[in-house]
């Protein structure tokens, strides 16, 4: 059975199989979220949108909580 996006994805993170961008690491340090929060955040969360138009890729919004488990992410 061929696995889903999210799943792939998340293999990808327990695997430390992926790089952060600058940009998304500014992007957290301005909504005080740490790395962990957005691991947890994919991790849990789920896809709510997916957007195929850009030429570099494929990109997937994930929406989840971090670690606190209240937080938004």
């Amino acid at each position: 059975m061929p696995r889903n996006d999210i799943d792939r994805i998340r293999e990808k993170i327990r695997l430390r199989q992926y790089d952060m961008s600058a940009h998304a690491m500014e992007e957290m340090a301005e909504d005080l979220l740490t790395i962990l929060d957005v691991e947890e955040a994919v991790l849990n969360g789920q896809i709510i949108r997916v957007e195929k138009d850009d030429p570099r890729g494929t990109k997937y919004v994930v929406v989840g909580t971090a670690l606190d488990r209240q937080t938004p992410v």
